[in-house]
């Protein structure tokens, strides 16, 4: 009895000096993982500069876009007023030629 006694307070004294774990060796897992998400966390601060820098670069292209439609726009409705214009400017042409033609008949 006395042999088993001696083994499991052996066995149990290895658990527990061995199998537990020392507040240095833990702080030193605790300090790594907390450099590693400290750099993560940096990580992901930059990735968010560039988000939002890119969204603020996306804004701007959809108004210049914008800006572009509206000019296009305006752009065919002024090209829409010349051909009137000309048409215009063709008739009275006729016109005047069939006038120049009386009157030299004359």
């Amino acid at each position: 009895m006395r042999k088993a006694t001696t083994a499991a307070v052996l066995g149990l004294s290895t658990v527990l000096f061995t199998g537990c774990a020392t507040d240095s060796a833990m702080k030193q897992q605790v300090d790594t993982l907390g450099d590693r998400v400290a750099k993560l966390e940096g990580r992901v601060g930059e990735l968010e500069k560039k988000v939002d820098a890119q969204s603020a670069q996306i804004q701007s292209a959809k108004a210049d876009a914008q800006s572009a439609a509206d000019a296009a726009r305006r752009a065919e409705a002024a090209a829409a007023k010349s051909e009137t214009a000309a048409e215009k400017a063709e008739v009275a042409a006729e016109k005047a030629a069939k006038a120049f033609e009386l009157k030299q008949r004359k």
